[in-house]
């Protein structure tokens, strides 16, 4: 344990040193904007990425066809406009002709194309493959049950007109289109350096920043892209330090070397009445998934028991940031979201349902591991149900953390018993969440598929009557949370933040976009 704090204190140091020693080099005039990764980001590469680490850096250095206004409405970006076809089923995507990539080559409705193709060739293995499912050919496409992509439905009609043909109605499609795993691509650089096109030296975008610099494990330096279509940003970088312990970046920020940290649980309560706290909401839900492949969790009535035998209004009390317990999966403030759905904590019928699995008060059952990446809340949050597992049903479970990259890569290749994952909204409808656990979604680690289930989102997807579309999601989400209970919901998140009195026109948003091409420093 001394080992461990004296390590930490050791890292401490050497950030305060090191950004301190920057901030002194650096010309005064620049406006920076500093904040912390919670890892290395695993890929830049918006055909891979899957997290937020990664994402939250593509954001910045990319844009797409449409993006959100303050309402969380999808909007014209790249796309000067779009038509829709009466029967919901065509859209023509009017691309502005002012878009430069930073090479200066411009950006063409081909590139597009591409882009979108390229996430659905297997070859790929994009896990977000799923998103464009709903276009023409898409899935047959990326299944290999049809291998001519020229026979999916997006096709650059000009260099500035893009063609999207859906199998049906998709009353969210739209809202597709700002999501990082759509943005366009550049083939002629993927063919030239292969996996090496998103390293520094190759790297091309068209948002409002562009990759500077990328020092592995340390940082990445982003500076303004002055040919940005929408006009230079006012900020002249941004420099992401990868900071893994909360309370580091706490740290950091209270010595002015952060501009924005969230709080870890522990510090919430100290924070809360300080000017520069904010608190919001969150459209991400926090849950527990179970390899329903591998025993003993291949039995339902023992995922129904793990569920049952958990109190979730123990967790905001350990957390402190306002988090909302939930045993359902639509998180609050979404269209469709139902607290009265899921498995409630009940101990005595967890109790009887272990039983009838053949294991009284656990005698049998073999070792129980839940698996979650290296992160003080994560860690506090498995510890807590640990130890409600073992109260509850009288079941001994340990606990395994990974560091991010190494568990993302765990649980592809063998992914655990249990598992802990959260999930963002990538857009603002029920179907992100519920689509998750489809059986075509490469983001469904718990091997589990419901044909039912899978039919039930596939008709709310074009469903243009909002209490029609209730119901069916009402009926998926107890297949998924009481039924066959391949997870069990947490809590929905919530935002706790601070942010520098420096920085200007950052906006708070539900969906936790971080856009930063409007924020100012100011002189404090």
């Amino acid at each position: 344990m001394k080992k461990t704090i004296l390590v930490a204190l050791l890292l401490l140091g050497f950030l305060v040193f090191a950004i301190g020693k920057e901030k002194a080099k650096a010309p005064p005039a620049e406006a920076t904007f500093r904040m912390h990764l919670a890892s290395e980001p695993p890929t830049l590469d918006w055909s891979l990425a899957t997290d937020n680490v990664s994402i939250r850096v593509i954001e910045n250095l990319m844009a797409g066809l449409a993006e959100y206004d303050k309402d969380l409405r999808p909007k014209p970006a790249i796309a000067e406009h779009w038509d829709v076809s009466p029967d919901g089923r065509r859209y023509l995507f009017y691309l502005r002709e002012d878009v430069y990539w930073t090479d200066g080559v411009p950006l063409k409705a081909q590139d597009f194309e591409y882009a979108w193709k390229r996430l659905l060739n297997p070859e790929t293995a994009a896990e977000y493959a799923y998103f464009l499912f709903d276009i023409v050919n898409a899935a047959e496409y990326n299944a290999g049950e049809m291998r001519d992509p020229a026979q999916v439905g997006v096709k650059a009609l000009d260099d500035h007109l893009l063609q999207v043909d859906l199998k049906k109605q998709a009353v969210y499609f739209p809202a597709i289109t700002t999501f990082t795993a759509t943005f366009p691509q550049r083939e002629d650089l993927i063919k030239a350096y292969g996996e090496r096109w998103t390293a520094v030296e190759h790297f091309v975008t068209l948002g409002p920043f562009r990759l500077e610099e990328w020092r592995h494990e340390y940082r990445l330096t982003l500076r303004a892209n002055e040919h940005y279509y929408e006009g230079r940003p006012p900020l002249d970088r941004l420099i992401f330090y990868v900071v893994s312990e909360e309370t580091t970046a706490l740290t950091l920020y209270e010595t002015g070397d952060l501009d924005r940290v969230t709080l870890p649980p522990i510090a919430i309560p100290q924070y809360r009445g300080r000017s520069d706290y904010r608190h919001a909401p969150f459209l991400r839900g926090y849950y527990y998934g179970f390899n329903v492949a591998k025993p003993p969790f291949d039995d339902v009535r023992l995922r129904q028991a793990f569920s049952l035998a958990v109190d979730r209004t123990e967790l905001p009390r350990i957390l402190k940031g306002g988090e909302i317990p939930a045993t359902s999966w639509v998180p609050e403030g979404m269209f469709a979201h139902n607290p009265k759905i899921g498995l409630g904590f009940d101990p005595d019928r967890a109790r009887r349902l272990l039983t009838e699995a053949g294991y009284p008060e656990g005698t049998g059952l073999p070792e129980i591991t839940l698996s979650f990446n290296t992160d003080p809340t994560n860690r506090l949050i498995a510890e807590n149900i640990q130890a409600q597992w073992k109260r509850n049903l009288g079941v001994s479970v340990q606990l395994d953390n990974m560091e991010w990259k190494v568990y993302l890569r765990q649980l592809k290749e063998d992914t655990p018993q249990i598992f802990r994952l959260g999930w963002g909204a990538d857009y603002p409808d029920p179907d992100n969440f519920l689509n998750l656990f489809t059986g075509a979604s490469g983001n469904n680690n718990t091997h589990w598929g419901n044909a039912r289930y899978d039919q039930l989102i596939a008709d709310a997807a074009s469903e243009a009557d909002a209490a029609r579309r209730i119901v069916l999601y009402d009926e998926a989400q107890q297949i998924l949370t009481e039924q066959d209970v391949p997870i069990i919901p947490l809590f929905f998140a919530a935002q706790n933040l601070l942010i520098s009195p420096a920085v200007k026109g950052l906006e708070i948003n539900a969906m936790d976009l971080l856009y930063l091409k409007k924020v100012r420093k100011a002189p404090l």
